[in-house]
Formats: structure tokens, C-alpha cells, sequence
């Protein structure tokens, strides 16, 4: 397994400061920040950096613009912040699980998200869902593993790719249930709904966001999803710990700075991001496309590392996953 195929499913401003004096002298570039967005423009991730750039802007009276650096599965827009000088001229928006989890799994980690980078702020909350296909005979979570005993020949599921969250929590699904699971990775939510619909495969995992419309039209069933709480987009659909599943695996997107950057100016910018997120226009077009705003100081964003790293650091390694640099 290489690091092209991992995290293909996890999902996607102005920084109104002076200019400030840094370690050995360096300044941000007048009047200019960079918002680093590591995967493709078009997604949910990409019109969150510029929808709070958008808002900031103003405020802030400095221009800040997006570049989607793309490549690695996120790596090469990680690396190019890991390697900016901490004058805020570049600023890194990403997916947590690309933080806590990529470290995890590479053989050589490639960056220390603790050490490498000055946490910002927790920007916005996505959920993920367990959907089966409409002709498993089930109606909610208790009576498909009552299913799945019923039917060992049956029990495939699909993740968005190999070495993301759906797939660890295939993994503890597999623990335990004590049901053995059949793992069947793919590029992205779309062909695992496809494939569901179909009848290809009993269940997968992927966001909600993205099975929703096909659940809507009967396509597809969600049983559970995985959020602490039921989701605002789907009130009626219990969680995985309703349903007698200790498990919750929210993913988010959160804003880092390089290493260096000061604690001042992290708090600055993470305090613009927060108000922008905040503006009700901001917040309705997020949820359009299934994202939850949130905004936090650094100490709120650093606290939701650790407790992701927490959680997912026994799964993963009881896996005995790994993928090659």
C-alpha cells in the first residue's frame, strides 16, 4: 500500500494581522497570506478556505488567498507549511485524520504534527455513516448484525481507501461484533454507494454527507452514524453508540501555522477564523454541503488532536497497519 491511496476518502482568508517581526527578523510578505489547501479545489474542505477567507478579509485588511497543493494524499501541502517561514505568510487548512492518522501508518513519518506546527483553530465537523444496500433485511443497526451472523458469505463492506478512519472502523466493527468482515477498498464514497446500490457489497462506510441523497431516494439505507451525537442532518438516524457500539470517529478540518509561528499571532488568526464561521451566511452555506462550523481557540483544536490520537492510536495499531514512504 503507498501514500496515493491513503486517505482518498477522508475527505477538504485574510489574516488581518500587522506585520510582525519573527525569530531571526523574517516578516510576512505585505499585505499577503496563503491559506494551503492540500487536496482538490471543488470540495467541501476547499470552499470552507474560501469561504473564511472571503469573510476575513474584510476585517482583517490583508489578502489571503487559497492554493490547492495538491499531491501525496495531502503530504506535499502539509510538507510545503512544515518548510514556510513562521512569518504568516502561509497558513495550513486540512482534515484532522490527515494529522493524527498518517503519522500512525507511514513507516517513516514524514512530519510530527506536535512539533512541526502551531495549532490554530478547529474549523468545521463532518460526520461519517454506516449504510447497507436495500436489499439487506434490516431496519436498524441491532437487526443487521443479527444479519450478518445469519449470512458469513455476505459480510463485504466498503471504505473510501485503505489506512482511513472507515477502514479502522471496519476494524473495530470486526473486533467487536466478533464477526470476521471482509474489507473492500475503493477510491472515494461515490463507487461504494454505487456498488451498494447495486447489491456488490452487504455495507460501507463513508461520510454522510455523501450518502444522504442516495438514502433520501431509497437507493440506500443509513443504520447508525459515528458522531458523539445524532446529526443535524439526519435526526432521525441513531449513532453507533446508541446502538450499543463504543465508538465515535467524527472527522474535522482544522488551521495550523509552521512551527515558530507565535502564539500571538496563532490566536489572532484563529479568533478571525472563529468570527467568520460564525456569520450565519457562512454557517448556511456550509451546512448545505454537510459540514458543522465550530471555530476554536488553539487550545480547542490541540485537545481534539490529542483525543482523536488517543482513540485511534490502540485501533490502528492493533491492525498492524502500515504503508510504505
Amino acid at each position: 500500500m503507498d501514500r496515493r491511496k491513503f486517505m482518498a476518502g477522508c475527505l477538504g482568508g485574510y489574516l488581518g494581522l500587522p506585520l510582525l517581526a519573527q525569530a531571526g527578523g523574517s516578516r510576512a510578505q505585505a499585505g499577503l497570506t496563503k491559506i494551503i489547501f492540500p487536496f482538490a479545489a471543488g470540495a467541501g474542505g476547499d470552499t470552507l478556505c474560501r469561504l473564511i477567507a472571503q469573510e476575513m478579509a474584510p476585517a482583517l485588511q490583508r489578502t489571503v488567498v487559497v492554493e490547492n497543493r495538491t499531491g501525496g494524499d495531502g503530504l506535499i501541502g502539509i510538507k510545503a507549511v512544515k518548510g514556510a517561514s513562521p512569518d504568516g505568510s502561509m497558513v495550513l487548512v486540512t482534515t484532522g485524520p490527515t494529522m493524527y492518522l498518517l503519522p500512525m501508518v507511514e513507516k517513516t513519518p514524514s512530519f510530527d504534527t506536535a512539533n512541526d506546527f502551531v495549532p490554530v483553530s478547529l474549523l468545521a465537523r463532518f460526520e461519517f455513516a454506516l449504510v447497507i444496500n436495500p436489499a439487506v433485511e434490516a431496519v436498524d443497526f441491532k437487526s443487521f448484525v443479527t444479519w450478518l451472523k445469519a449470512h458469513p458469505d455476505k459480510t463485504s463492506f466498503g471504505v473510501p481507501s485503505n489506512g482511513t478512519i472507515p477502514h479502522f472502523m471496519g476494524s473495530k466493527l470486526e473486533r467487536d461484533l466478533g464477526i470476521p468482515l471482509t474489507r473492500v477498498p475503493y477510491r472515494g464514497s461515490a463507487p461504494i454507494l454505487n456498488d451498494l446500490v447495486g447489491g456488490h457489497v452487504s455495507f460501507g462506510i463513508t461520510t454522510l454527507a455523501d450518502a444522504l441523497p442516495q438514502h433520501r431516494a431509497k437507493g440506500v439505507k443509513i443504520i447508525a452514524v459515528a458522531s458523539a451525537e445524532r446529526s443535524p442532518f439526519a435526526p432521525d438516524v441513531p449513532t453507533l453508540k446508541e446502538s450499543g457500539i463504543d465508538l465515535v470517529a467524527d472527522a474535522w478540518y482544522g488551521m495550523w501555522l509552521p512551527a515558530g509561528s507565535p502564539p500571538e499571532f496563532a490566536s489572532k488568526l484563529g479568533a478571525a477564523a472563529s468570527a467568520a464561521l460564525a456569520k450565519p451566511e457562512v454557517k448556511e452555506k456550509l451546512t448545505a454541503i454537510g459540514l458543522i462550523p465550530v471555530g476554536s481557540d488553539a487550545d480547542g483544536l490541540s485537545k481534539e488532536l490529542a483525543a482523536n490520537t488517543a482513540l485511534w492510536q490502540p485501533i490502528v495499531k492493533a491492525t498492524g497497519y502500515k504503508i510504505e514512504n
